[in-house]
Formats: C-alpha cells, sequence, structure tokens
C-alpha cells in the first residue's frame, strides 16, 4: 500500500512513516508534503498512492484547501489534536481519525477500518470534505468563509466578504478583492456561487458580485441594471433582465 503524509511537525511526519512500516512492512510512504502549499504542487501532477494520513492545521493554512482543490478519490486518515467529541462527525462519513499523540494501536486500527473504507468507497472525497468542513465549523470561532488562493510561491487567505466580484474570461476564473488584488483561482464560477451564497449575487454568466463592492445601480437598455463599483473596474457589469427583480430583493436585504 502507497501512503502519502501531510504533516507540518516534521519529526512527528518521519516518527508516523516509521511506525506504518513496523506495523505494515510492506507499506511504502511515497511522499511526505509538510504544507498546503507542497501539497498542492504535488497533486497537482499524477501520482500513485492508495491512502493519506493528514494533520488538520498546517502552518499555512488548513488541510481541506487541499481536498477542496483536487478530487482525491483516496481514503484519508486525519492525525489531529482537535477534541474527540467534534471529530464524531469525521466517522459518520467513513473517515478514521487519530488523536494526537497517536499509538501503535490506534494506528493499527485505523489501518484495518480502510479496508472496510475502500469497499464502501463510492464517490470522490470533495463531497465528504463538504460535510468535513461543516463539522469544521463546531469548533472555529469566526463564522466567515475563507478561500485559500494559490499566488506565485504562496498560499494567501482571502476572506468572502473582502472580495469583491468574481468572474469568468476566457475559461479563467478571477476574483478582485476590495483593497483592489486581482487573482487567479481554480474553483468555477458556478462552484464560487455555491461555495459563497451568502456573500455573493450572479449578475449574469460570467459575474458574481459583493453587495458590500457596488456603489451605484443605473438603468441600462432593456430593463437591465449596470452596476458601478466601490474600486476600479473598466469592464461594463450587467445584471442581466432575468434577474433584475431578485437582485433588488438581494440588494436591500
Amino acid at each position: 500500500m502507497r501512503v502519502i503524509i501531510i504533516e507540518d511537525e516534521i519529526l512527528l511526519a518521519h516518527d508516523l512513516r516509521l511506525t506504518l512500516m513496523q506495523i505494515q512492512p510492506d507499506l511504502q510512504v511515497v511522499a511526505i508534503l509538510n504544507s498546503v502549499e507542497e501539497a498542492f504542487e504535488y497533486f497537482s501532477e499524477e501520482h500513485q498512492y492508495d491512502l493519506i494520513f493528514s494533520d488538520i492545521e498546517l502552518g499555512d493554512g488548513l488541510s481541506f484547501e487541499i481536498f477542496k482543490n483536487f478530487e482525491l478519490s483516496v481514503p484519508v486518515i486525519f492525525c489531529t489534536a482537535y477534541d474527540e467529541y467534534a471529530l464524531q462527525a469525521f466517522n459518520a462519513n467513513g473517515i478514521d481519525y487519530i488523536l494526537k499523540p497517536f499509538s501503535t494501536e490506534s494506528l493499527k486500527k485505523a489501518l484495518e477500518k480502510i479496508d472496510v473504507f475502500k469497499k464502501s468507497l463510492h464517490s470522490s472525497l470533495y463531497k465528504q470534505y463538504q460535510s468535513v468542513n461543516n463539522a469544521l465549523s463546531v469548533y472555529q470561532e469566526k463564522k466567515s468563509s475563507t478561500l485559500m488562493v494559490r499566488f506565485r510561491h504562496q498560499i494567501i487567505p482571502v476572506r468572502f466578504d473582502d472580495i469583491a466580484l468574481i468572474y469568468i474570461e476566457n475559461d479563467v476564473t478571477y476574483i478582485i478583492t476590495l483593497r483592489q488584488k486581482t487573482y487567479v483561482i481554480q474553483q468555477t464560477l458556478d462552484e464560487m456561487e455555491n461555495l459563497g451564497n451568502d456573500f455573493f449575487f450572479r449578475v449574469n454568466r460570467q459575474f458574481l458580485v459583493n453587495k458590500d463592492s457596488i456603489s451605484e445601480v443605473s438603468q441600462a437598455a432593456h430593463r437591465k441594471l449596470n452596476i458601478i463599483f466601490k474600486i476600479p473596474f473598466h469592464r461594463e457589469v450587467i445584471v442581466s433582465k432575468e434577474k433584475v427583480s431578485k437582485f433588488l430583493v438581494w440588494l436591500n436585504a
């Protein structure tokens, strides 16, 4: 069995590797990834693996961001210091977890569960991690959502309420923040509409807008509306005729 370890504590990662190989001598650890950024780079290419051991809190973000951006059809075991009660939702999805500090016995039991889990795995882990992300809200203090954006050699957290607008151009999705920063993101416009439906309104096929970014709205031809933003944006953004009524209700809510 080929295993990937996602863990930012290097000594702990190597300890986990040695313990796993002692339990199953034929087990092979094919990669140890120490950050969200390193995981993004790794999973951007094709690799063969059967199982992932992953910490939740990494130095540059939460490991959930990895699974949101990549559909990884292999089981994952979380190694985490979080409270057991909050993590009960993980088992409801058939994904095991190990509380730190882990023991040889807990690793043995986790590996035994994997065989059962593989047989019942009928869908990608993306859907399962939507439930895991909901469970995360139990012990997250801040309620606002955050999008992890890859920019050059960094992973940058961008709060949804700091995104002025999202648009698609030449099949590439862009976000512009209220601080006038522009980033390319991997998510589609449809995915962003689902993730940020509390923050954005889909005014047409190309644009999602944040209410806080709108300076004024003016009448356009054919019973459409034209949006003027608080930040510089030199493209025309039109609310389609079919969406005008819902848009005005959303804007005044």
